[in-house]
């Protein structure tokens, strides 16, 4: 994907190290920066500045639209996933005898709304077979109560991908219920098949390259008047400063109604950037250089003492994989000291490899991580 001249310009700090942990954050490329200096720039224009700031919001929920498969009026930008999902579990309006599944794979972020005290719906869990989610185990859980499943693309833990068309033919066929879907670990490193979900979350500091403080909600237009957000604020209210603003406050219905207050215009400046990268590359090209680097590096993990928790299967297998070791904490630590980075948490390790890999980093990897088995 990128030649040796074209990586050490975008991506200077590579040159120091290996890096295998895109899951947890990204590296930007140096056009991020530079898009944080024009950001400076144009905030000097003091109020002036305004123009230019919400020019970037536009062209910026057209590049997160292109992704999701949306137009740029189904997209909005709030300031992480987890504001997405909490202010999902607002529009959703749960009551008693309402059902929601959430599964055991996912992020935090997708989960604990609806494991509040507050929520008073059922919560099922859609639980993982040696690592994988069947959709013939979603279909026990689903009932006529079911209102919401949600679901990442891409498993944060240990890397499993959904087949997301078999997910939402079995809710369609069984329930009612909304699908919510997290791409955070799958926007940016894979192209994206996105059509039947319900409402589209993800974060922006991991594989599209930007910065934190970035969630990047999608809300399908026949969607919009079950995802109106009844939240406090003014950016994303029909008439903020009319008439009648202290009698009654009306949401936006759909992708609109998730942009609570003043966008996050440095965080938007940075994503448009890192988006414009993206398209210049190509994700499909991203995807052709790092699916087999990925694959080689699995196989390559996969012959030495450790317990694998990815599944084997190219279909489900994006960027991510993960696997277990008693000794991770010092394999992570002798890694580092090789200025090798990928992430250790609770015995789990976990390797991401994005465009910007290379054979020479999987190569060093695999050798470094065969030597530090051997010195446990």
């Amino acid at each position: 994907m990128l030649t040796a001249e074209s990586r050490r310009r975008s991506f200077p700090m590579l040159d120091e190290m290996v890096y295998l942990n895109t899951a947890a954050e990204g590296m930007p490329p140096v056009e991020v920066g530079e898009a944080l200096a024009q950001y400076f720039r144009d905030k000097q224009l003091g109020m002036d500045g305004r123009e230019r700031h919400f020019a970037a919001l536009e062209e910026t929920k057209s590049l997160v639209a292109e992704l999701y498969g949306l137009t740029a009026a189904e997209v909005a930008i709030c300031s992480c996933s987890s504001e997405a999902f909490n202010l999902a579990a607002l529009a959703m309006r749960l009551r008693e005898g309402d059902e929601v599944v959430i599964n055991d794979l996912d992020f935090p972020a997708g989960i604990t709304p609806w494991l509040q005290p507050t929520c008073p719906a059922t919560v099922r869990v859609w639980r993982a077979r040696e690592g994988v989610l069947y959709v013939e185990d979603l279909a026990k859980l689903l009932t006529p109560k079911t209102r919401l499943v949600t679901v990442s693309l891409v498993s944060f833990y240990n890397g499993h991908m959904i087949h997301l068309p078999s997910v939402v033919e079995t809710v369609r066929h069984h329930s009612p219920a909304l699908v919510a879907v997290d791409v955070t670990q799958a926007l940016g490193r894979i192209p994206l098949n996105l059509v039947g979900a319900d409402l589209i979350v993800s974060s922006t500091h991991k594989w599209i390259l930007a910065s934190h403080g970035g969630g990047l909600v999608g809300v399908p237009s026949a969607r919009a008047r079950e995802w109106t957000v009844p939240a406090g604020g003014w950016f994303h209210l029909e008439d903020a400063f009319g008439a009648n603003r202290f009698e009654q406050a009306v949401s936006r219905p759909g992708a609109a109604g998730f942009a609570v207050g003043m966008p996050n215009f440095p965080a938007i400046y940075a994503i448009r950037a890192a988006l414009q990268y993206l398209r210049g590359v190509g994700v499909e090209a991203i995807d052709r250089v790092a699916r087999p680097l990925t694959r080689a590096c699995l196989e390559g993990v996969a012959k030495l003492p450790v317990e694998l928790l990815a599944p084997r299967d190219d279909s489900a297998l994006a960027g991510i994989f993960a696997f277990r070791h008693p000794a991770a904490d010092k394999i992570a630590q002798h890694l580092k000291a090789n200025r090798i980075h990928i992430m250790s948490h609770a015995g789990r390790l976990r390797v991401a490899v994005h465009g910007y890999n290379t054979e020479a980093d999987i190569e060093t990897f695999l050798r470094c991580l065969t030597e530090a088995l051997n010195a446990v």
